[in-house]
């Protein structure tokens, strides 16, 4: 590592990978519910391993973010973090309130609010834990004179997730009120200011592995952020179609939803653009893949299978059914997932005290291609499910429970090719345990102008 202070990082992506773990355990028990036989059934409901399940992606993910700000930040602006204690400190606070949040779904002790059953007490924590990141970077910037255009829109995003999670600590009795309040969090977070942290991530990477002009690679950050804000923001209105909304918003939300696979494909013709001129020669070839990775699988699931069920007149008839499904679960692992995982693997070797050749194992791009090939299974298997689901129940009308019964085969392609993703993020995590914790630190390292 260029700083010492860079080996918090480590710690938050170990953190990280044992939260992916979770989240695919709780994926598979969610999974049995469907499938049988469930060995939780009169222990754990669906809606807890369910609200278990989305939340740790939620936890994981933000912590990935944080680990990759706390590597990226140093680099961007040349110095050492302003408080390494600070960060540690975040990090055993930001912990506790996921295992508690956790701890308290399996006793019953939620909001109710889907995405954010976080208890208010708990969600205050995460307030503190956030203010004190976002003044940890801040700092780090301020006392080093430089600020580069990656870092700001990186920044912005991240001060925008802070921001935009503040509504998610109002409650309202009005449920069309409560649902629509509530997509200001989790919508402007997935479809807005996370594109920005996923777009600067991205910048970082590029630059970093193909050795591209900066100057040119940040104007196409200002493109990013043009689409993502054009669209993404009243693009909202196509959560706002079946709750008690004026009509207007099947119009908003429709046209403006159609405009935001922009933002992604924007981002897919970005690293293509730029790697088919430096070409793939960095040593580091796993960081390489997954960058390429999720520029590709954003483009596919966030925006073309998200465009795909967007449209007002095609959502009155997949809302609810896993059509919904197939998409989060591609869109989420190609934009966030993907990009967190090649911000670990390129951050790695430097941590480590490695070479970057050194962290090409045949393990970890055999863990590449599993995860990749696990996801675009399921991918399938839910809009086989998806279709027949919308068809038997919407279009037949028959009932939710015989149309279950009747896509079970699909459950069960949906197991097997989960199987498979789970045996790759296993080799991801055991490539992770076999690289080791940072070796000795250099000393701290001054400012430089």
């Amino acid at each position: 590592m260029t700083y010492r202070s860079q080996r918090v990082a480590w710690a938050y992506f170990a953190a990280a990978l044992v939260l992916f773990a979770l989240q695919i355990s709780f994926g598979f028990l969610s999974l049995a519910k469907y499938l049988g036989p469930d060995p939780l059934l009169n222990v754990m409901h669906f809606a807890t391993t369910k609200a278990i399940h989305t939340n740790l992606l939620l936890v994981w993910l933000l912590t990935g973010f944080m680990g990759a700000t706390y590597y990226l930040v140093p680099e961007e602006s040349r110095t050492e973090l302003h408080s390494e204690r600070l960060a540690w400190i975040q990090l055993g606070l930001w912990l506790a309130a996921g295992v508690a949040a956790v701890v308290g779904y399996l006793f019953g002790i939620t909001e109710g609010r889907k995405f954010l059953e976080m208890p208010l007490v708990l969600k205050l924590g995460v307030v503190v834990v956030m203010l004190m990141f976002l003044y940890n970077v801040a700092m780090t910037i301020r006392k080093s004179g430089r600020f580069t255009t990656t870092e700001g829109v990186l920044i912005g995003g991240l001060a925008g997730a802070a921001l935009l999670f503040l509504p998610g600590l109002i409650p309202f009795d009005n449920y069309t009120l409560d649902r629509f309040y509530r997509w200001w969090v989790v919508h402007l977070w997935v479809e807005g200011v996370w594109e920005l942290i996923m777009g600067a991530l991205l910048a970082f990477l590029l630059i970093r592995l193909s050795g591209a002009d900066r100057e040119v690679l940040e104007k196409w950050l200002y493109v990013i952020v043009g689409l993502t804000f054009l669209s993404g923001i009243l693009g909202t209105g196509h959560h706002y179609y079946w709750i008690g909304t004026p009509r207007y918003w099947l119009w908003v939300g429709g046209f403006f939803s159609a405009l935001e696979p922009l933002a992604f494909l924007g981002m897919a013709i970005y690293a293509y653009t730029t790697l088919r001129r430096s070409g793939l020669a960095h040593a580091n070839s796993v960081a390489l893949h997954w960058t390429v990775g999720s520029a590709i699988f954003s483009a596919v699931g966030a925006g073309i299978l998200g465009f795909a069920h967007t449209w007002p007149q095609v959502n009155q008839w997949t809302h609810g059914t896993h059509v919904t499904t197939m998409h989060g679960h591609m869109a989420f692992f190609g934009a966030y997932a993907m990009i967190v995982l090649a911000m670990i693997s390129y951050a790695l070797p430097s941590l480590t005290g490695r070479r970057d050749e050194e962290g090409q194992t045949p393990l970890a791009l055999a863990s590449f291609w599993l995860m990749v090939s696990g996801m675009l299974g399921m991918t399938m298997a839910l809009a086989a499910a998806g279709i027949t689901q919308t068809y038997l129940e919407r279009i037949l009308g028959l009932g939710y429970l015989e149309t279950q019964m009747k896509i079970q085969v699909h459950y069960l392609m949906w197991l097997g090719t989960a199987v498979v993703f789970a045996l790759g993020a296993a080799a991801y995590i055991w490539d992770f345990v076999r690289a080791g914790a940072p070796r000795a630190a250099p000393p701290a390292a001054p400012a430089r102008a």
